[in-house]
């Protein structure tokens, strides 16, 4: 690297360890004297690929001290790939000039203020926040790409659909205003920014081109700016210039005809833009590449071959050594995918000093990968970080913004409250008790009046502790609350008492708020992202208050939490960005599927690829090539395992297209498997969890002790006691009733508890002649019923039109039945007792209606808003209430009716539909039925008073009830699992 301005252009092959590699052939290039190596300048694509290298001269140096290379980041690419962080500024004139960029949020705060002042255009806060990302994404790629936004002139509008010509117009408006409000903001886009930055840098070094070595690595140049910068850099006197991964060997037939899928469409852009020749480029000094590394790359190399010379592959003649450590598991579904390799991590493990890194674009997979090795006790850091808004400091914040903006709904309430940041000035475990007895005691069911004072009105009378809650939670919350409910409010005052509010909910009795919420790596940024929001918003014109919760969830999209040092040392799972320049004993590719390796390619909302294609801006399959480059990188390694998933959420998978090219090729080449395939990671994924031969489960079946059974049932029960004994043991004498849903719309038992209580209030105001407006009465009596709850907009469109059906079928029924009547007794109580030989037993009923026939019997009426029971049903004895209610008549159990004989059993069902109602007979012979409900509830009670006679779950599965409360207590699904009732479960 010394004399002559020839460039200087050399190359590492993949799957060498890059870092390791080029710092070896630094060393071997100067020396390893401290003044040698200190002298040299290293520019690397990221700060994170300087710490690699840093940690590569000192594995080399055996962990001595040394004095190491100057090593400068050209840019950190964050998820995006766009916006560089500043490098490091020349001492220019033209660098001191340059202004600084302006910060990422305030740019989207400024832009989403323009999409909402779109003409034509109707856009919620959050939903121009998420459009202002990709247009500031738009912005660094004009930008990134040197394009002159005045050329969107230059497009003509009538070539393309209404939607993109729209678009086109607002974009020229952007044209306008955009410069002007960057000048009065004293700021220019990041990406303008660092063009400017390289620009001066390679003016500089063009100017006085520096005396000590200054090499360029691991880059691309798919930055034009970068480009420029590296084509610098290889013809200084001492520059070097290292491309990741070159293909010398590519023929020029080949090279001519590269797509920008390609993994060396990007490198060969950048030679031709720096002038360089393919042929110039070399072998970087040190490099020792193994005869399986060569090959792998060989065989890449014709995987990744152009369609236009695909027919070289006939020629390709490859051997076992090809193959060698590349291993390929193909799993059943992401679960066992991430399984797999987590047995593979920990296998690495026993093996002293072996490493081991998962490389995937697969979040998902990344984090179930993390979590199976916690079985192990093993943390593992994921390098692509961690999404703010998941953390637990921003889920925090997400949870205490929708709170105040929502009133206090009983689902926010206690999503906050029991998050493991809450404290509310109470010791954390005091506060999560004082929530559970507010979820059981008035949150649990129909949701209280809204906000705080609703909340408080539905607290139980007397209790200090609730109330107590209640009053904390009042004056930590009343400014934000107030402030989300108004039209207009200075986004700055929102953030503030946001803050204000979390803090507040997060103080515990012996820490303040701000001390519990702003720790940790999640806590810290949280707090920056915190205090960047007060900046941005910054002069902003005022939003309604109740848009804030979701502007924020847009503003907190792309906000990563990255982990510091204290994973293992020896295991990492890193993203693409994250991989490159980096190396493994183990390198594992995870999740090698269509859609993952490569990405979909996202369209942008902002320009069709027509439109991008005339302006001058990249295709997304651009971005393809960068990833395929990473899997070439990867895949050429000593030991790499290949995994992926043959079906993912219920559906069949696609293998990624490399992998598919890869098959092809080797099948053609006479290979019986293509890549290697093993099972038996599979097998011993499957033998970790295997806990031996199942055992079944016997049908749950109690005795307990005489003293402990129920001694009196209601009619209604007795058919459970029947139907499902267990569910009657777990409710009667365990003493178990479940818990109403949170947040609960009245259900259809409450449905049919109003229309029983409107029917019962008008026989009871009219037990014998109708009025004239009978109809009006008993619309009047349902408006009061149905009164609390005629505010719920379900209960108004569809409950309130059917009773309106079901009362004047009611009315017109009742016209022509009163005359043939006595006397109308409605929702009331009866019981009797029994004999049997553990005690006397009680049976009481409430019977909705019992009429009193001309002729001196009776007519006993169940309304049923759902499907009544069959005859045969009845008189088989497991519907007995209506012949039990019957018996109770019959022994004069029922308060004010004289004992008598039910000739006639009624279900009337009140559909309200059509028709509104329908009357069935409940048996053909009620003398018969009533003899059989006696003879059987006799016999029951004599049963189940012998200790012996167990609480059996569904004992006749024919005849099982519905549905129960106690189906998972029973645990049904497992004992009846190949039976009858197994679809009863």
């Amino acid at each position: 690297m010394s004399g002559g301005r020839e460039p200087k252009v050399y190359t590492i092959a993949p799957g060498a360890p890059f870092a390791e590699v080029l710092a070896r052939g630094i060393i071997k290039t100067v020396g390893d004297t401290p003044e040698a190596l200190s002298a040299v300048t290293v520019l690397l694509p990221t700060r994170r690929a300087c710490r690699t290298l840093r940690e590569a001269f000192l594995r080399l140096g055996d962990g001595k001290p040394m004095l190491l290379p100057r090593m400068t980041p050209m840019g950190d690419v964050d998820e995006d790939e766009l916006a560089l962080s500043a490098f490091e500024e020349p001492v220019s004139e033209a660098a001191l000039s340059i202004p600084p960029a302006i910060g990422s949020l305030r740019r989207q705060m400024l832009l989403a203020r323009l999409i909402i002042a779109m003409p034509g255009e109707a856009h919620t806060p959050d939903q121009a926040l998420r459009l202002a990302a990709e247009l500031a994404r738009l912005l660094d790629q004009i930008h990134t790409e040197r394009l002159d936004m005045a050329d969107l002139g230059t497009l003509v509008p009538e070539a393309y659909a209404h939607h993109w010509q729209i678009t086109l117009d607002f974009l020229k408006i952007l044209v306008e205003q955009w410069p002007n409000i960057l000048e009065a903001e004293g700021a220019i886009d990041p990406a303008d920014r660092r063009n400017r930055l390289l620009a001066a840098q390679v003016n500089l070094w063009r100017k006085a081109p520096p005396e000590t070595p200054v090499i360029a690595a691991g880059s691309t140049g798919s930055i034009p700016a970068t480009a420029d910068l590296l084509g610098a850099v290889a013809r200084l006197p001492r520059g070097a210039l290292v491309l990741p991964g070159f293909d010398i060997s590519l023929d020029e037939k080949s090279r001519a005809a590269l797509a920008p899928t390609h993994p060396q469409f990007g490198m060969n852009r950048l030679l031709e833009t720096i002038k360089i020749s393919p042929a110039e480029v070399r072998p970087w000094p040190a490099t020792q590449d193994s005869d399986t590394q060569i090959e792998r790359a060989r065989l890449m190399s014709e995987t990744m071959r152009p369609t236009e010379t695909g027919e070289e592959w006939r020629k390709v003649q490859l051997d076992e050594t090809t193959l060698k450590g590349l291993l390929r598991i193909d799993c059943p579904t992401p679960k066992e995918e991430a399984g797999v390799i987590a047995l593979m991590a920990r296998q690495t493990l026993e093996e002293k000093g072996r490493t081991a890194a998962l490389i995937t674009p697969d979040r998902s997979l990344a984090r179930r990968v993390a979590t199976e090795l916690k079985r192990w006790n093993i943390e593992i850091d994921d390098s692509a970080g961690q999404p703010l808004s998941k953390s637990p400091a921003g889920a925090f914040l997400r949870l205490t913004a929708h709170l105040a903006a929502n009133h206090f709904t009983p689902l926010d309430l206690l999503a906050t409250l029991k998050h493991p940041k809450a404290a509310l000035g109470y010791a954390p475990a005091e506060l999560r008790r004082l929530v559970r007895h507010l979820e059981i005691s008035v949150l649990r069911g129909p949701r209280p009046a809204a906000g705080l004072t609703g909340l408080k009105s539905a607290l139980p009378v007397g209790d200090s502790g609730l109330i107590g809650l209640a009053a904390r939670l009042e004056k930590a919350a009343t400014d934000f609350e107030t402030l989300t409910g108004k039209q207009e409010v200075d986004p700055r005052d929102l953030v503030s008492r946001h803050i204000a509010f979390t803090e507040a909910l997060a103080a515990s009795n012996t820490d303040k708020g701000a001390d519990r919420l702003w720790t940790g790596e999640d806590g810290e940024q949280a707090g920056q992202f915190m205090g960047s929001l007060l900046e941005a918003f910054e002069g902003l014109p005022p939003i309604a208050g109740r848009h804030y919760p979701d502007m924020l969830e847009s503003l907190m999209e792309g906000q990563v939490v990255r982990p510091r040092y204290g994973g293992h040392p020896r295991l990492a799972i890193w993203g693409l960005l994250e991989a490159r320049l980096q190396s493994a004993d183990l390198i594992i590719l995870g999740g090698l599927n269509e859609g993952t390796w490569p990405p979909e390619t996202q369209a942008s909302p902002w320009m069709s690829r027509p439109m991008m294609t005339a302006f001058g801006l990249p295709t997304p399959e651009r971005r393809i090539g960068l990833t395929a480059h990473d899997f070439v990188q990867a895949i050429c390694g000593p030991g790499v395992v290949i995994t992926r998933s043959e079906r993912a959420d219920g559906a069949p998978t696609v293998p990624s297209r490399w992998l598919m090219r890869l098959d092809t090729l080797l099948n053609g080449a006479g290979f019986k498997e293509a890549v290697p395939r093993d099972r038996q990671w599979l097998h011993w994924l499957e033998k970790l969890d295997d806990t031996g031969p199942a055992r079944p489960i016997d049908r749950p079946a109690p005795r307990p002790p005489l003293v402990a059974r129920p001694r009196e049932l209601a009619v209604t029960q007795v058919e459970t006691w029947m139907r499902d004994p267990y569910a009657l043991y777990a409710r009667k004498i365990l003493g178990l009733e479940a818990l109403d849903p949170l947040d609960a719309d009245p259900g259809a038992a409450d449905y049919g508890n109003l229309i029983h209580n409107a029917l019962d209030a008008f026989c009871q105001k009219f037990p014998k002649d109708l009025p004239a407006d009978a109809l009006d009465q008993l619309l009047a009596l349902g408006r009061e019923t149905f009164a609390p709850l005629l505010a719920k907009p379900g209960v108004w469109a569809f409950w309130w039109p059917r009773f309106e059906r079901i009362a004047q079928w009611f009315i017109d029924t009742e016209i022509n039945r009163r005359p043939t009547l006595d006397a109308v007794h409605t929702e009331i109580w009866g019981e009797t007792i029994l004999s049997a030989k553990g005690g006397p037993f009680k049976i009481k009923a409430k019977a909705d209606r019992i009429d009193r026939l001309a002729d001196g019997g009776y007519l006993i009426i169940d309304y049923k808003t759902g499907a009544p029971p069959t005859k045969k049903e009845v008189a088989a004895g497991f519907a007995p209430q209506l012949p039990l209610e019957a018996a109770i008549l019959e022994a004069g159990g029922f308060n004010g009716i004289a004992n008598g004989t039910a000739s006639q059993m009624a279900y009337w069902q009140l559909k309200g539909s059509a028709p509104a109602g329908i009357i069935r007979d409940a048996a053909d012979a009620p003398r018969e039925v009533i003899d059989t409900a006696l003879k059987g509830i006799q016999g029951l009670i004599d049963r189940f008073d012998d200790p012996d006679t167990p609480y059996e779950s569904r004992p006749a599965p024919e005849m099982a009830p519905k549905y129960s409360d106690y189906e998972h207590l029973a645990r049904i699904k497992e004992w009846s699992a190949g039976t009858a009732d197994g679809e009863d479960g």
